[in-house]
């Protein structure tokens, strides 16, 4: 008789946990690789939601047409720039500042526990010729955080 008495509450509990909603955030960083210090590197956070609904349309072979959208509608102008320094200065890579960018993520991801997000994924990338002509580059990482919504 018991164990008829918590299938129901275990039925419950699990259902309460499946139906949890989520959300979730993109943090970029963005580190120049621009030798002598001439880049600008940043941590950027979006302020404002969008839905990308509203600025896609589909495509087919016999409607080829382009999304008339205004970019300028797509562009988020409220959002958090978080100085970072460059990894290269006059004098070459600079690893004060790779330490000194570290900190700052590093604070920025702790802040974002603390508001109750947890970091679910990290990607990154490198945009460069990779050439002896090659004077631009970039680093950028995407932080992933999510939560649970209320």
């Amino acid at each position: 008789m018991n164990k008829l008495k918590i299938i129901p509450i275990l039925l419950l509990i699990v259902s309460l946990d499946l139906s949890a909603q989520k959300e979730y955030k993109v943090i970029t960083s963005v580190e120049s690789i621009v030798p002598n210090g001439l880049g600008r590197s940043r941590l950027i956070s979006a302020n404002e939601q969008k839905d990308y609904k509203e600025y896609t349309s589909t495509q087919t072979e016999e409607d080829n047409t382009r999304n008339k959208s205004n970019r300028d509608e797509i562009r988020v102008r409220e959002f958090d720039e978080t100085k970072l320094l460059n990894f290269y200065n006059l004098g070459g890579i600079r690893f004060q500042n790779i330490a000194a960018n570290d900190a700052i993520i590093t604070s920025k991801i702790n802040t974002m526990i603390e508001e109750g997000w947890e970091l679910a994924f990290v990607t990154s990338a490198v945009e460069s010729k990779g050439d002896k002509s090659d004077n631009n580059g970039i680093f950028i990482t995407r932080y992933i955080f999510k939560r649970e919504t209320k």
